[in-house]
């Protein structure tokens, strides 16, 4: 790669570190809630090395290089770079990217599935080995182009292999194709099989497949196993006279560590509730039986307010580029009552607020499940990145009939550093902006996470000749206004039809909710803002203002996430957001435009957003183009799905070329999160917190002991 092309790789300069703060909620659990959270905790962290794993082959040597790097400087990295005789450019170097590293769990941005590399010279990080027989043994084990810049542009993203990306989904199978993928995702949907928690890889030398499943024992009992006593099937179709094979004991040893801590965490559960849940969280990642993980879950819906909350397993499905299978990531955070508080009154008015939205009730659920809603401080969240908000879990069936939960991430909403700039925001703005940013974005997630997530009924055929609405009689679809055609048929699950965009496209979807229901005064008031009179002038009307200013800032800034080469985007949300932006422009009379005073020249662009406009154009705007993409969802209409979202979040020549190098120039780095430690010291259980610096963010890891 050429000079030019690398620098929009390189690590931030600096990393913006900051810090979870948790000392004072920890510290008001009873010693069990302590003990409990503890264990959990150790159980999320001790899966940091799948979650490296399923980013790149070289991130676990990274890792480690990293950790025995402070190991044989004790933390003094002064010390070690007069062992190395390194320039204090190139110390700072390593530990800007060793920061950014971990706060990513591993060498691809978590936000946005690009690689990153470091500032300092390929010369310095081997003289930082020379410093240790045990650091240089790590070292000679990366190669050059893993930690640096790859030959290969395309290696530079995470993607399918065969369009010539990187993805550890797919291990050892260069060959694998996306029809190969489908093929046999189709028929392990016709199996029953759930696959959230495995990897796929191709044999070069037979043509057949292996199913890799995590698994903390590598022959579990049949009455254990999701496929019972099979250990192998013959595919059929395209792939016929080939063969499936399982594979259990992917990630054996962190599993069955994993495993362990959780059966822990049940001996200090509050209750018997909490206690099944994790009775089935410890068979599924010993077993690796996804159909005990589901159970686990219909336990966690049914654990209303807990002290300790938590959530842990292969969950999210944005960096696979099938769309389909998990990464690993678990959290422990105390429940912070008082903002609890405000979202349970969200969850009463809930009803009130959905016959609000673009669709009728024959695609909304046939009843509403009140979910738990909690606005929780974090102790640990182990995986690549920290949410916002989470709405979980992703299981429709469960979510249908057993409902789901909501959180609020209040000490990641909250967690800033210093004089962070604010780029495309007018000056006129941008006091507003600071004040309302918090409230705005408040309300934006608890709406996006209750009422968006949490809305909307999928027409499914759930067994042959079965369905969930009348056959006979079907639902008009608003869109076409003719009875509907498609819908999911028996095994299909909204990932399954909607593959690698149904992570974006739902994300959009539910980003529309919260834009159209932030226009509820009355759910303003809900959050502390106004009395529930409409007023655009009054502090309600700044919240309001400020959430649209804001989406439409993301959006912009959505193109940093979007690839030029291969045309491709790499982060579900900013993909979303992007499109919410192209629909606030596309709502006429100068609703919202981008104002600039020279064509070729975008270094004094700012966003001019209509305020009076944002109840007459804004909200009409994004109700059309939500009402579509819920229908779409609900009928399982792939073609016209794909179709609408595919052309709203296409960038054209402008958008991302001179538009796409402002973005750039004008970047900010994105934060890494330090996380406090726990250690057990007897029956108690200590907080170990870190400064917020890139050294505290390595101390942080090297203590965690995994």
């Amino acid at each position: 790669m050429d000079e030019s092309s690398i620098k929009n790789y390189l690590a931030d300069s600096p990393p913006s570190c900051v810090r979870l703060e948790i000392k004072p909620h920890f510290e008001a659990l009873n010693e069990q809630e302590k003990r409990y959270a503890h264990h959990i905790s150790r159980a999320a962290f001790i899966g940091t090395r799948i979650t490296l794993r399923q980013v790149s082959p070289e991130s676990p040597y990274i890792y480690d290089f990293i950790i025995s790097l402070y190991e044989a400087c004790n933390g003094d990295w002064k010390h070690a770079q007069d062992e190395a005789n390194i320039s204090d450019r190139d110390l700072q170097g390593f530990l800007e990217y060793a920061a950014q590293f971990l706060g990513n769990c591993g060498n691809y941005k978590s936000f946005g599935d690009s690689k990153f590399v470091p500032r300092s010279t390929p010369e310095s990080f081997q003289a930082l080995a020379s410093i240790s027989p045990q650091s240089k043994s790590i070292f000679d084990k990366i190669e050059h182009h893993s930690l640096f810049a790859s030959k290969d542009a395309g290696l530079m993203h995470l993607g399918y292999p065969e369009e010539g990306h990187l993805s550890t989904y797919y291990p050892d199978s260069p060959e694998i194709t996306k029809e190969e993928i489908t093929e046999i995702g189709d028929f392990l949907e016709k199996k029953g099989f759930l696959i959230e928690n495995t990897r796929l890889r191709k044999l070069s030398n037979s043509g057949d497949y292996d199913i890799l499943i995590a698994s903390g024992v590598t022959h579990p009992p049949p009455s254990d196993c999701d496929a019972g006593d099979v250990t192998e099937w013959e595919l059929e179709g395209k792939l016929q006279g080939k063969k499936l094979r399982l594979v259990f004991g992917d990630h054996q040893e962190e599993m069955a560590k994993i495993a362990l801590e959780i059966k822990k965490a049940k001996q200090n559960a509050a209750n018997d509730t909490e206690g099944n849940m994790h009775e089935e969280y410890a068979k599924s990642f010993a077993t690796g039986s996804l159909k005990a993980f589901k159970q686990s879950q219909r336990y966690w819906v049914e654990d209303k307010g807990p002290m300790v909350e938590t959530n842990i397993g292969f969950i999210e499905t944005y960096r696979d580029p099938h769309g389909v299978r998990g990464e690993w990531e678990g959290f422990a955070a105390m429940v912070n009552q008082e903002r609890t508080r405000a979202f349970g009154k969200l969850v009463e008015s809930a009803e009130s607020f959905i016959p609000k939205l673009p669709w009728n009730k024959e695609f909304e659920k046939d009843k509403f499940l009140s979910p738990d809603f909690t606005s929780l401080e974090v102790l640990s969240f182990a995986g690549s990145g920290i949410p916002a908000g989470i709405n979980i879990p992703n299981y429709d069936d469960i979510r249908q009939t057993y409902g789901f939960k909501n959180v609020s991430l209040g000490n990641v909403l909250a967690a800033k550093a210093p004089n962070e700039p604010i780029p495309f925001i007018a000056l006129s703005d941008l006091d507003l902006y600071q004040k309302c940013r918090d409230g705005a974005f408040e309300v934006q997630v608890g709406l996006h996470e209750l009422l968006g997530h949490g809305t909307g009924k999928l027409f499914q055929e759930t067994s042959p000749g079965e369905f969930n609405f009348d056959i006979d009689n079907p639902p008009i679809n608003p869109v076409t206004g003719k009875p509907i055609a498609t819908w999911y048929k028996p095994g299909q699950t909204w990932s399954s039809v909607f593959g690698p965009i149904a992570a974006s496209y739902e994300e959009c979807r539910a980003e529309c909710v919260a834009m159209v229901l932030s226009c509820e005064f009355s759910a303003l008031s809900i959050f502390g803002f106004g009395d529930g009179t409409q007023d655009l002038d009054g502090p309600a009307g700044d919240i309001l203002y400020i959430a649209y200013l804001q989406m439409a800032r993301a959006g912009i800034g959505a193109l940093e996430f979007w690839d030029p080469k291969s045309r491709k985007w790499g982060q579900a949300h900013m993909q979303a957001r992007y499109s919410i932006l192209r629909t606030f422009l596309d709502a006429g009379d100068d609703f919202v435009k981008l104002a600039y005073t020279q064509d070729d020249d975008l270094s004094d662009l700012t966003i001019q957003l209509d305020r009076s406009k944002i109840l007459s154009h804004g909200r009409p705007a994004v109700e059309k183009y939500l009402q579509k993409l819920h229908v779409f969802k609900s009928t399982a209409d792939y073609q016209a799905g794909s179709k609408l979202y595919l052309g709203s979040t296409h960038v054209d020549e402008w958008w991302g070329g001179k538009m796409r190098e402002e973005v750039l120039r004008r970047k900010t780095p994105r934060k890494v999160f330090v996380q406090a430690n726990t250690v057990l010291e007897g029956d108690r259980v200590v907080l170990k917190e870190y400064e917020p610096t890139l050294e505290g963010m390595i101390q942080s890891y090297a203590e965690r002991g995994v």
